[in-house]
């Protein structure tokens, strides 16, 4: 029976990543999510789950400068996620795949200019995207 719990609670949490997958996400909001839905996980279960799945390589993690919550991006059909860098809209939390091309231009510039080499995996540019920027 504890066992059927488990693999309830992590199918809800896989559940939730693969219908945000498009979004970046912290343990918090998967709580407050499963909450509406009337289904009760302990925050610690969560965050071992995400733990997990970020050691698996379904999922990207990394430290929200604002905030200094780790945040979340379901990767499993974008295995290669650590490799590049990802823009994401601050109106709707959509996530955005940069192109290579453009990812390998800026991080060549950035180590020409500054000397300096870039984390792709954990650069994210922040803006307004397109669709939100027509609804204004």
């Amino acid at each position: 029976m504890k066992s059927e719990y488990k693999t309830k609670t992590r199918n809800a949490i896989i559940d939730y990543l693969k219908n945000n997958s498009d979004t970046r996400f912290t343990a918090r909001d998967i709580c407050k999510a499963l909450e509406k839905e009337g289904i009760e996980i302990n925050r610690s279960t969560i965050y071992r789950n995400l733990e997990r799945l970020t050691s698996e390589g379904s999922l990207v993690s990394y430290k929200e400068n604002d905030s200094n919550a780790t945040c979340y991006q379901y990767s499993e059909g974008h295995s290669h996620c650590h490799e590049h860098m990802h823009a994401q809209c601050t109106e709707c939390g959509k996530i955005f795949h940069l192109d290579d091309e453009f990812v390998h231009d800026f991080e060549n510039k950035v180590k020409k200019e500054y000397g300096m080499s870039v984390n792709l995996g954990k650069t994210v540019i922040v803006g307004v995207c397109r669709e939100c920027a027509k609804g204004k």
